[in-house]
């Protein structure tokens, strides 16, 4: 599973440069994230014509066909293993796939007090691309919005001791070929959705500050209060 996830890059240039896309494809009210929840907004990456757009979107895939949006926070995440089965995600893993941009993402050990966040990150800071598909719906008559879910995975030997589900994360050579809409071979598809390299990333307990929600400041990302051998 992935429940929250960080984008803390405080330059958008530099962003944009990481991402291949021009400064001014950043959205203009880009803040960076040290804990973004579902249904918060975001953005996403897609294939247009061969260039890569940025494109502003709500965490919690709404089905096009959907009523409401009740089902949006039991879709942040869809399983790589039922893609194809699943009425909720089949049509976009076929036509409407997306890279999720982050720089990291939360898993926890422990319950209530004990409860501490573990934030899995590059060893270098740089950016990691969530593997997502990405729906348009009607909240009224005339007015679309977007939405994605990040698409889950086995986990590493790295995540597995806390986990059994990591992030789909997408390697340099995979990123094209999954944004490719005129690509339908969804079986092909399928094998890139595999865990990450274990030596990827590296995993670091922070502030417990990031157990609540409303909490989305550098803080969040401070060694915890107390020192626990975790690891």
């Amino acid at each position: 599973m992935c429940g929250r996830f960080t984008l803390t890059y405080r330059e958008r240039q530099s962003l944009a440069d990481e991402l291949g896309v021009g400064v001014d494809d950043i959205p203009k009210d880009y803040v960076p994230r040290f804990n973004l929840p579902p249904t918060d907004p975001h953005f996403i990456m897609r294939l247009r014509f061969e260039d890569r757009q940025l494109l502003p979107a709500k965490w919690g895939l709404v089905n096009g066909w959907a009523r409401d949006s009740k089902r949006a926070a039991a879709q942040i995440n869809a399983r790589a293993e039922t893609l194809s089965r699943s009425s909720a995600f089949r049509d976009a893993f076929q036509k409407r796939r997306c890279a999720v941009p982050a720089d990291g993402f939360f898993e926890w050990t422990g319950a209530g007090k004990e409860r501490q966040p573990i934030w899995f990150h590059r060893p270098d800071g740089k950016l990691i691309l969530f593997a997502g598909l990405y729906e348009s719906w009607q909240p009224q008559p005339g007015q679309w919005q977007r939405t994605f879910t990040i698409i889950t995975t086995a986990p590493n030997n790295l995540i597995s001791p806390i986990h059994d589900r990591m992030p789909v994360i997408l390697d340099e050579d995979a990123i094209d070929r999954w944004l490719d809409a005129k690509d339908e071979d969804t079986e092909r598809l399928r094998k890139l959705l595999v865990p990450a390299p274990d030596t990827l990333l590296i995993p670091t307990p922070v502030s417990q500050r990031v157990n609540s929600v409303k909490n989305d400041d550098p803080a969040c990302l401070e060694p915890p209060e107390a020192a626990l051998q975790l690891l």
